[in-house]
């Protein structure tokens, strides 16, 4: 339930347009909904602007498919995570309008209503084409909670001047987030170019010696830019949560 949600029902119970006793069933699944093998979060949307995310990985098809039901009637955005082909293939049959991003490993739901103006501008920035799953789900999850994205992929430091052709445009985002793999070294390079927050996100992209990620990530930690931030190696999801966000908190004050 969305904050605006919240206070169309107090107000039509105030205006007597609304019984108490049918605002009380409405309100019944707050905080949460027992589905028995979730607790779904129906409170989040009002405590952090943002609605529960289902991760995929590790649930059944079932489950996956009732969670999802569970937020979609509760009328916010819903977006699934790390999604196997085969249950997104069953969302995308079972709930009309969702969409499978293939790429990115999701599937969302956009319930807000179209005439809604975007909330703030989001830049997702990739070093390469092995990270576009990573970026993808970064650019599908601020696309989501309502954010304008723009994607500037394979513009890594191995050739500078494809980064510095897209340095206007990276000036005009609220937040960036920046993912790479192999060293590492590109979220330090936009940290330099931008004057707004840069959510780094390394990547399981590199051979041996990156270990996994281990490498960028270590390398992003210790970047010499101090506006950028470090998420878990391959989390674009949570990279682009927060940049929401943040872009949010900056056009509001704009």
């Amino acid at each position: 339930m969305k904050p605006d949600d919240l206070l169309k029902i107090l107000s039509e119970v105030e205006r007597g347009g609304m019984s108490p006793a049918a605002a009380a069933e409405r309100l019944a699944s707050l905080p949460f909904e027992d589905l028995g093998h979730a607790r779904v979060d129906h409170h989040r949307s009002l405590r952090s602007g943002l609605p529960e995310v289902i991760y995929a990985a590790g649930k059944t098809q079932e489950q996956t498919l009732e969670i999802f039901a569970s937020l979609m009637k509760d009328g916010v955005d819903v977006l699934v995570t790390r999604v196997e082909p085969e249950t997104a293939q069953a969302l995308v049959a079972a709930y009309p309008g969702s969409v499978h991003n293939v790429v990115a490993r999701t599937v969302s739901l956009r319930q807000t209503p179209a005439s809604e103006k975007t909330k703030g501008h989001i830049a997702v920035v990739c070093a390469g084409t092995s990270d576009l799953p990573v970026a993808e789900e970064a650019a599908v999850t601020a696309e989501t909670f309502g954010a304008r994205v723009s994607r500037m992929y394979d513009v890594g430091v191995a050739g500078l001047h494809r980064l510095l052709a897209v340095r206007s445009e990276l000036t005009e985002a609220n937040a960036v987030v920046v993912c790479a793999g192999m060293e590492g070294a590109l979220p330090s390079v936009v940290g330099g170019l931008v004057g707004v927050p840069v959510i780094a996100v390394p990547t399981s992209v590199g051979y041996g010696g990156s270990f996994g990620g281990a490498t960028a990530l270590l390398g992003m930690l210790n970047s010499c830019s101090p506006n950028v931030t470090v998420v878990n190696i391959d989390n674009g999801f949570g990279a682009a949560y927060t940049a929401v966000l943040i872009a949010r908190a900056a056009q509001a004050k704009g």
